[in-house]
């Protein structure tokens, strides 16, 4: 009786969070074609993003179920591995000045180095874990190499917190910890965006973040201004922000998600991106995964947030995907052990 109202809870649980995320995800769609008719904009990379993380996190799900160990490790190796081969990740090779594709490759080294993390927790033998753990090392020093510094500080972050989740008993704490760091980093993006920041602190910023990236958030903030509940309408602030339309080779982008989306999107967009992310934390509360895979998955998504903040990584498919899959695979159910429980009282039979 127990056992069947434990699995009656679980699949209660489960079945919140799945129509929670189907309709957050639903009404990001929705919202961008709003917006899109209404400010003659172009909705479909919103629309392409949204099916990507949708796809990745049904393919987490089926992965995680059938192979817990073995699928998060391979979503580690296939994105340390694109990382690597193919520092180029977006569509126009030709997009490289400024600041380039270094969000999108800091984001996949990120997701991979959480991936590992979560294989190393779900796996049983002592040997294993070790070998995934140091694995997840080796992708951080990739970072290094690579000359991503973002991802290599945000990986050895995921890293010591991954280590750390096996130490904490409740997941609740944790992922509140996590969801105020996320909201700590995009404070700070707005401040500096909106020059609400002590001078001394302004210029400590810009050389890291780059002049070019911080004209482009202050021109993100002045679209929203014109209008706060509509936003000029998705994919426009290329061809709105004189900043972008200044440059050679632009991309288009605020490299910021969240500025980006207030600018495009409105504040209900805006809202709807901070939804999403807060069903994903919710999601992983919820999931009957161990409480250092949840948590490792959350650091290395916060992780993600955090880049995406700075940087244009979210703009890139294969981003998008990825972390729709870590999501599934830390939030998927895996199969029951069919073998069958020993009897009270009776040894095993031996087959020697």
């Amino acid at each position: 009786m127990t056992s069947a109202a434990g699995a009656g809870d679980v699949g209660e649980r489960r079945n919140v969070s799945d129509v929670a995320g189907v309709l957050v995800l639903g009404a990001c769609a929705t919202w961008s074609l709003i917006t899109a008719t209404a400010q003659d904009g172009r909705p479909e990379g919103v629309l392409l993003a949204i099916l990507a993380v949708a796809a990745g996190y049904a393919a987490g799900r089926i992965g995680g179920t059938l192979l817990p160990v073995a699928a998060p490790c391979a979503a580690a190796l296939a994105g340390v591995t694109l990382a690597a081969a193919l520092p180029r990740l977006g569509p126009d090779p030709a997009v490289v000045p400024p600041l380039g594709h270094a969000g999108a490759t800091a984001g996949l080294l990120t997701l991979a180095t959480g991936a590992a993390c979560c294989a190393a927790w779900a796996a049983k033998a002592r040997a294993l874990r070790l070998g995934l753990l140091l694995l997840a090392a080796g992708i951080t020093a990739t970072a290094a190499v690579l000359g991503s510094t973002s991802g290599l500080l945000v990986c050895s972050a995921v890293l010591l917190c991954a280590l750390a989740a096996g130490r904490m008993p409740h997941r609740g704490l944790g992922l509140a910890g996590l969801a105020l760091t996320t909201a700590a980093v995009t404070g700070l993006t707005w401040a500096v965006a909106g020059r609400a920041v002590p001078e001394g602190l302004s210029g400590s910023l810009a050389g890291p973040l780059t002049g070019h990236r911080l004209d482009l958030w202050h021109d993100a903030l002045e679209l929203a201004g014109r209008d706060p509940a509509l936003g000029v309408g998705p994919g426009r602030f290329g061809e709105l922000s004189t900043t972008a339309t200044g440059t050679l080779l632009s991309d288009g982008k605020p490299h910021s998600a969240p500025l980006q989306q207030v600018a495009e999107q409105g504040v209900v967009g805006l809202a709807l991106l901070a939804a999403a992310f807060c069903w994903v934390l919710f999601a992983l509360w919820r999931a009957p995964r161990p409480t250092p895979v949840v948590l490792t998955a959350g650091a290395a998504l916060t992780g993600l947030a955090a880049i995406a903040a700075i940087g244009n990584a979210l703009s890139f498919t294969t981003v998008s995907v990825g972390a729709g899959l870590l999501a599934g695979l830390a939030t998927a159910r895996p199969l029951p052990d069919s073998s069958p429980a020993p009897t009270p009282g009776v040894r095993p039979h031996s087959t020697v």
